[in-house]
Formats: C-alpha cells, sequence, structure tokens
C-alpha cells in the first residue's frame, strides 16, 4: 500500500480538527504531542485495501477525512457490507483485533481519497487505561451491534427484492452503480441482482441502462422494501 505520511503537528490546525472529531484523544497518554512520527496522518487514494481478512492489525484508524468501507468476503467471490468508517467514528473490527490480540475479521477499503492516523496496537492499548478513550471504544461495541443486529436481520429475514428496493433508496433519482457493486453491497451474486432488477423495470420501478439505474417509481420501491404490497 503507498501511503504520503506528514507528521500531525499537535498544535497545528489539522490535531486540533482531530480533537474536535475525537474528543477523548485530548485526555490519553501518551499524548498526541510525545508521539513523534506515531502521529503521522496517512494519505490514500480510493480503492486502497487498508486492512485485509485474517491479517495481524497493523493499528487502530483514526479517519480525518475519507470513508472506509469494511466488509467480509466469501471464497466464491461474494461479499458483505458489514458498515463504512467516516470522521469521527471508530472502527470495530481493527479494535476487536487489538482487544482480543487476533487476526482482522473482514478488509478495510477506502471509498474515495482518505486521511488517517494509525495508531500502534501497544499505544492503542495504553489509551485504553484513559476512562474517557475506553468509555468511547465500548460505546463504538454497543452502536456497531445494533447496526449488524439489524444486518443479520435483514439477510436472514428478508427477501432479497426487498433488500435489493430498500438498498437503492436514498440515493437519488439517478444511481451510477453497476449490478455487481449492488450484488457485493447485499452480498449476494450478480445474476441474482440483474433477474430482480429486470423485473424492477417490468414493473416500471426502475429504468436500466449501462451502469446507470433510474428511479421512476420510489413509493413502489419503499413499499416492497416495508413488505407491503406495492
Amino acid at each position: 500500500m503507498h501511503t504520503d505520511a506528514d507528521h500531525l503537528n499537535p498544535v497545528s490546525g489539522e490535531a486540533h480538527g482531530l480533537f474536535v472529531l475525537y474528543p477523548a484523544l485530548s485526555q490519553v497518554l501518551p499524548s498526541l504531542a510525545t508521539l513523534g512520527p506515531a502521529a503521522a496522518s496517512i494519505q490514500v487514494p480510493a480503492h486502497t485495501v487498508l486492512f485485509d481478512t485474517n491479517a495481524p492489525c497493523q493499528g487502530f484508524p483514526l479517519v480525518l477525512e475519507g470513508e472506509i468501507k469494511v466488509s467480509r468476503h466469501a471464497p466464491d467471490g461474494r461479499s458483505l457490507e458489514l458498515y463504512r468508517v467516516v470522521p469521527g467514528e471508530l472502527c470495530l473490527v481493527s479494535s476487536a483485533s487489538l482487544f482480543r490480540s487476533t487476526p482482522l475479521a473482514a478488509q478495510g477499503i477506502s471509498t474515495r481519497a482518505t486521511r488517517l492516523l494509525l495508531i500502534t496496537p501497544p499505544v492503542f492499548v495504553q489509551w485504553l487505561e484513559a476512562p474517557v478513550f475506553r468509555n468511547a471504544v465500548l460505546g463504538l461495541f454497543a452502536e456497531r451491534m445494533a447496526d449488524l443486529t439489524g444486518l443479520i436481520d435483514a439477510v436472514t429475514f428478508q427477501r432479497l427484492d426487498q433488500r435489493l428496493a430498500a438498498c437503492l433508496l436514498g440515493r437519488g433519482q439517478a444511481l451510477a452503480l453497476t449490478h455487481q457493486q449492488l450484488a457485493n453491497e447485499l452480498g449476494t451474486v450478480r445474476e441474482m441482482v440483474s433477474r430482480l432488477l429486470r423485473r424492477f423495470e417490468r414493473e416500471g420501478w426502475v429504468e436500466l441502462s449501462r451502469e446507470h439505474i433510474l428511479i421512476r417509481n420510489s413509493q413502489a420501491l419503499r413499499a416492497l422494501a416495508d413488505g407491503q404490497p406495492a
């Protein structure tokens, strides 16, 4: 992974922005001011693999700009998005790996140009001694567990057509998405998504073109997503 690292001056505007995003960092030891090269921000382009399944955790990411998508991948090539990490949020998979000293359970990829601070495992362990930081991490576990429980319910109990309808909503009327991208988000295969999208098109709910989907009837999609007659 090619990265450009810049020292994070603890009195700089960037460091101040980091404290705004992560207030708990103002009370941790060692402080950012004493970390030296360990407080280097990293700039990566879109689609950079930041960590991978079954690899050792190299550090705890704090996102300053951009976004990280965290996903699980099956041997047959399918993937399921678990959650995304944006500035001010914490990564459940990384913290769980560091807590238990076990390999990472998912993959993290930048969805766009991303700037982050990567806290080394020894520093992360020291920071956990600060109650405010430890409470922030434990609060993350509670929030992410609620998100993952909802995801499990959707995968287990909702039909794929309902999940696809819900996936299409909330992105605007014109979507620049491939069938494969939707399949990856839903944890299924492209052929199933294409079949359902053609059904949606026959119903007049969407209009399909190459790598684009135009929403024609969002109300019908919403009804389907909610399990109601469309």
